[in-house]
């Protein structure tokens, strides 16, 4: 078994947060190495789910535990490839957070449940209905798949309500870009 690779969050607005992702064809120990850097960057963050561009890949895989509890592996979850086939149940208006958005909170409204056809770490087959917040997480990490963000789901209120956050960002977005520069 290989060692975890080592990742970083990407912070808004760094281009590859808005890069459509590419399908996994390789279900093998890179994979897994990738997927346990994620769980692992994912609890170190603090989060319930984090997805391949928030550290800087463009494949089609997002982990979750929906409790953000590392002592529960029961509840780590590797989504491989998935494609929402529906959504059902009321719509619900729930708080959501992002790591590549620090500081950004945001009421989003989503369907309660949603039927996901994916793969697990081994290349197995799964479709299934996911409800409540498992449901929630997975909208949320399967938007960055598709190079959806937070921001663009935001109402006006919010949008200004976190104005000077998303600001923020952007601005030290750019001067990493200047240091970068002055260092070449």
């Amino acid at each position: 078994m290989s060692e975890p690779k080592s990742f970083e969050v990407v912070l808004f607005p760094d281009p590859v947060l808005r890069k459509e992702t590419v399908p996994v064809t390789a279900f093998d120990d890179e994979l897994k190495a990738i997927v346990d850097g994620m769980l692992e960057r994912m609890f170190e963050s603090q989060g319930v789910g984090l997805a391949a561009p928030q550290v800087g890949l463009t494949k089609s895989i997002f982990v979750l535990n929906d409790e953000g509890d590392k002592d529960k592996p029961d509840r780590n979850m590797a989504i491989i490839n998935p494609t929402i086939k529906s959504f059902a149940g009321k719509k619900t208006r729930h708080e959501e957070g992002c790591l590549s958005l620090p500081g950004v909170h945001a009421d989003i409204t989503r369907p309660d449940r949603c039927l996901v056809h994916h793969f697990d770490v081994d290349g197995n087959e799964i479709e299934k209905e996911y409800e409540g917040f498992l449901s929630r997480i997975i909208q949320h990490e399967y938007d960055h798949l598709q190079g959806v963000l937070l921001v663009d789901r935001m109402g006006a209120g919010d949008k200004m309500k976190n104005r000077a956050a998303v600001e923020d960002l952007k601005a030290a977005y750019r001067q990493q870009l200047e240091d970068r520069k002055s260092v070449v």
